[in-house]
C-alpha cells in the first residue's frame, strides 16, 4: 500500500506541502493516520505576538506638527512589517500547517484592513484560537474585535442613526451569501447591534446601552426585541449559512468550481455538528473524492502558499524581510492589506500575463539568484541571456539576502532518486510531455530542481 500521491495531495491542501523525508515516512501510512496526524500536530495554538504596543491607546499631543504625523506614520508602517514578517515566519515554520492554512481562510473570509497592526494582530489571534473550533464562536469573537468593529463602521452605530455596513457584511460576506435576505432584514439588524463598539481608552470591546435600540425588530420572518447576538443565532440557524461557508472551503480545499452533491454532503456535516469545523475537514479529507484526479493539481496556489511552501522545502532564511513585503506586493497578495472588504477572490484570478511571470522568476531569484539554469540545451541566444543574468547575479544576491539551505534539502533526498521522481514529487499535476523530456536532459539535480520550480506547473498544487 503506498499511498504517497495521496498524502502529498493532502498536505498540499490541508497545509503548505510535504517534505521528502516526511513523505517517505508516511508514504505506507493510511490516509486516516496522516489525516490524524495533521490534526494533532495543529492542537497547540501559537499566537503571534510580534507587537506589544497598541499606539493609537498613546495620550494624544495637544498640537501634532506634521514632523510629529510622519514619525507616527513611520512607526505603524514599522508594526506593520513586523506582524506581516512574524506571520510569514510562523506560517514557513511551523508544524501546526492545519491551523495556520484555516487561519490563512479566515484571514480572507473576515476580511479586514486598517491602520492599526496591533488590532489586526489581536483579530489574527481570534482567527487562529478558533481557526479549527467553532464557527459561531468565531463570528461572534471576530465581530467584537475592536479590528472589525473600526472596519465596518460600527462604532457609528447608533439608536436613530443606524449604520448599516457590518450588518450587510455580516450576512453578505460571512455567511448567507448574497440573495438569501433583503434590504430591510439589513436596516433591521443594524439596529439590534447598535451599541457594540470598543473603548478608545481601553480598546476592549464594550456594550454601550445608552445607544442601543430596545426596539422591536422584524429580521428574517422573525419579530422580538433583539441584540446582536439573538441575530448571529438566527442567522446561523438559517442552513443557507452552513452551505455558503462549505460552498466557500470546497473551492479553498478541494477545487474551485464547486460539486454541489458534495457541497451538500458537507453543509449536512457541519450543520449537524453545530458549527464544529474540525468535523467538517475530516470528513473531507477522508471523501474518496477529495483524492480523485480531477481534484489533484487544479488549484492555483495563492502567492503567500507560493512563498511559504517555497520556504518550507528549502528551508530559506531571509536577512532582508522587505524583501518578502516586496514578493507579496508584486504578486498581489500583502497579508493584513486584503483589496477591500470581499478579500482576495482568489481562484485563476491570481495569475494574469505579468504576475505569471513574476511567479516563475521568484523561485530562482531565491534559490539560485535569479538565474535559471537551463544546463545542457543552450542555444546561442540562451548563451547571451545567461551572461547577461549573470551580471545581475550579484545584484540580486546584495537585494535578496536569501538562504535556501540546499545541504538540508539534498539531504532529505534518498541518494537513488532519479530527476523524474524528483520532479514528480514536486509537481502535483501529472507531469506533461515537455517536463518529462527536459527532466531526462537536465544536468545536475540542483540545476534540475531549479527548472522543476520555474514551470507554470509549479504554480498548482
Amino acid at each position: 500500500m503506498n499511498n504517497s500521491r495521496q498524502i502529498k495531495h493532502l498536505y498540499a491542501r490541508a497545509g503548505f506541502g510535504i517534505r521528502f523525508e516526511d513523505l517517505h515516512d508516511q508514504a505506507n501510512q493510511s490516509i486516516k493516520k496522516s489525516v490524524k496526524k495533521l490534526f494533532k500536530a495543529s492542537e497547540k495554538i501559537e499566537f503571534l505576538d510580534a507587537l506589544n504596543e497598541n499606539i493609537d491607546l498613546r495620550p494624544k499631543p495637544v498640537a501634532q506638527t506634521d514632523m510629529d504625523k510622519m514619525a507616527l506614520q513611520a512607526e505603524r508602517n514599522k508594526q506593520e512589517k513586523a506582524l506581516n514578517d512574524a506571520w510569514v515566519k510562523q506560517l514557513s515554520e511551523t508544524d501546526a500547517q492545519l491551523r495556520e492554512k484555516m487561519t490563512l481562510f479566515w484571514h480572507n473570509h473576515f476580511s479586514c484592513n486598517i491602520g492599526n497592526a496591533y488590532y489586526e494582530q489581536e483579530l489574527n489571534n481570534v482567527e487562529r484560537a478558533n481557526a479549527l473550533g467553532n464557527f459561531k464562536t468565531l463570528l461572534l469573537q471576530v465581530s467584537q474585535t475592536p479590528a472589525m468593529l473600526q472596519f465596518l463602521n460600527n462604532q457609528q452605530n447608533q439608536k436613530g442613526h443606524p449604520n448599516e455596513n457590518f450588518a450587510r457584511e455580516l450576512m453578505e460576506l460571512f455567511t448567507l451569501g448574497r440573495g438569501h435576505y433583503t434590504e430591510q432584514d439589513i436596516k433591521e439588524s443594524a439596529r439590534a447591534f447598535t451599541g457594540w463598539a470598543y473603548s478608545g481608552k481601553t480598546g476592549v470591546y464594550t456594550f454601550n446601552p445608552r445607544v442601543h435600540d430596545n426596539g422591536q425588530k422584524t429580521f428574517l420572518g422573525k419579530t422580538a426585541n433583539y441584540c446582536g447576538e439573538d441575530i448571529m443565532s438566527i442567522i446561523t440557524d438559517n442552513k443557507q449559512t452552513a452551505v455558503f461557508l462549505c460552498t466557500k472551503l470546497y473551492r479553498y480545499f478541494v477545487n474551485d468550481i464547486p460539486d454541489d452533491t458534495h457541497v451538500n454532503q458537507m453543509a449536512d456535516v457541519l450543520y449537524k455538528a453545530n458549527y464544529e469545523i474540525k468535523p467538517l475537514l475530516e470528513f473531507v479529507f477522508l471523501s474518496d473524492w477529495f483524492y480523485e484526479d480531477k481534484n489533484i493539481g487544479n488549484l492555483v496556489k495563492s502567492p503567500i502558499e507560493l512563498l511559504v511552501g517555497l520556504n518550507r522545502q528549502f528551508y530559506i532564511s531571509y536577512q532582508n524581510p522587505d524583501v518578502l513585503m516586496q514578493f507579496q506586493r508584486t504578486l498581489g497578495q500583502v497579508l493584513f492589506r486584503p483589496p477591500n472588504v470581499a478579500g482576495w477572490p482568489g481562484g485563476r484570478s491570481w495569475i494574469d500575463s505579468s504576475s505569471l511571470m513574476y511567479r516563475m522568476k521568484i523561485p530562482s531569484t531565491i534559490l539560485n539568484a535569479g538565474l535559471i539554469d537551463f544546463t545542457g540545451k543552450a542555444t546561442p541566444e540562451d548563451e547571451a541571456y545567461l551572461a547577461s543574468q549573470r551580471k545581475q547575479q550579484l545584484n540580486v544576491i546584495k537585494r535578496v539576502q536569501a538562504q535556501p539551505n540546499w545541504d538540508k534539502f539534498l539531504h532529505d533526498i534518498p541518494p537513488d532518486t532519479t530527476h523524474l521522481q524528483i520532479a514528480e514529487f514536486m509537481l502535483e499535476p501529472k507531469l506533461d510531455k515537455t517536463v518529462v523530456d527536459e527532466m531526462n536532459s537536465s544536468a545536475d539535480i540542483k540545476s534540475t530542481i531549479i527548472q522543476i520550480v520555474s514551470t507554470p506547473e509549479y504554480q498548482l498544487c
